[in-house]
């Protein structure tokens, strides 16, 4: 079975493996070289990197939609095409290329978080179960038929990194078994998209990244889990900007201990060893790990170091 793998970041490499295990992966899309780093040197995707290591042609076109690269798509007489987190939209003309179609891995239980960033949209919407589809692409944006699914549930402690690298590993296993499938002869069966149900994963935006202390502080929370590692909430305490790597709501009771809802938003109400506690527009949410401006990443109890003044036990 000839296979042609579309990806670009690191979540799309353990699917490139298990296209590479089912079949002759016979091209590799990308997308261009870009920019990266303090230097801004021309860095290659993962996934090119990952093709470079298993000895498959890589091809790295700007758009789809022009006559020659769809020539060049076709010279390779694809069987199918899978795509996972390519980044570049496929018309229509090479949609009909492959023999099979074309296959899409999307991080999200479909019709739900359609879109760019599928993995923190769910968390930081409170949602209790994510997964993984194996969708056959049509033109629109993730509104193909679904043939296989696998669902893992989002626990309190998930983050961004964490979802990501779980579901990485999830869509590799829907691939593999959705070839396994057709190699047998064994088409996936593709069932329509439920017509309920379809929200839009936004990509993310560094100005979404600010604290707002007067939301819940568990809204708080999941915005923190779900922007780390990139790009990381930011809030202003104490007079200084910090980047907050983990923060947990405190219990009801506790919030009112500290007489939360009798101080405004953004209060630093305690400094202890276990966080930075802060009076939220409901509740309260204790600050674990912080970054200052120009320093590292640290628990609060390093931080209460260089801010004793800070400290209230």
């Amino acid at each position: 079975m000839r296979i042609v793998f579309a990806g670009t970041p690191e979540f799309s490499v353990p699917c490139l493996d298990a296209a590479a295990a089912r079949g002759e992966v016979v091209g590799v899309y990308t997308q261009p070289d870009r920019p990266a780093g303090r230097g801004r040197a021309l860095a290659e995707s993962p996934v090119k990197q990952r093709a470079t290591q298993l000895g498959i042609d890589v091809f790295q076109p700007a758009t789809l939609r022009d006559a020659e690269a769809q020539a060049q798509l076709r010279e390779l007489k694809p069987d199918l095409l899978v795509v996972v987190a390519y980044g570049l939209i496929l018309p229509q003309a090479v949609l009909d290329i492959p023999t099979h179609g074309c296959w899409n891995v999307h991080a999200s239980l479909l019709p739900r978080w359609r879109g760019a960033a599928p993995i923190q949209r769910a968390i930081e919407a409170g949602d209790e179960l994510t997964g993984v589809d194996l969708m056959r692409m049509e033109k629109g944006l993730d509104t193909g038929p679904l043939m296989l699914r696998l669902t893992t549930p989002i626990t309190d402690t998930d983050t961004g990194g964490t979802l990501h690298d779980r579901l990485s590993a999830l869509g590799a296993e829907v691939l593999g078994d959705g070839l396994k499938l057709l190699r047998a002869g064994m088409v996936p069966v593709a069932t329509p998209q439920p017509a309920e149900g379809a929200t839009y994963a936004h990509k993310l935006d560094k100005a979404e990244a600010k604290l707002d202390w007067a939301l819940p502080a568990a809204v708080l929370a999941r915005k923190v889990r779900a922007f780390y590692p990139w790009p990381i909430a930011e809030c202003e305490l104490a007079g200084e900007r910090l980047r907050v790597h983990g923060a947990v709501p405190i219990s009801d009771a506790a919030a009112r201990a500290l007489g939360a809802g009798r101080h405004a938003p953004g209060t630093l109400m305690a400094g202890t060893r276990e966080g930075l506690t802060v009076a939220c527009g409901d509740g309260a949410l204790r600050l674990t790990h912080v970054q200052r401006e120009g320093g590292k990443p640290q628990p609060v109890a390093d931080f209460l170091n260089a801010r004793p003044q800070l400290k209230t036990a």
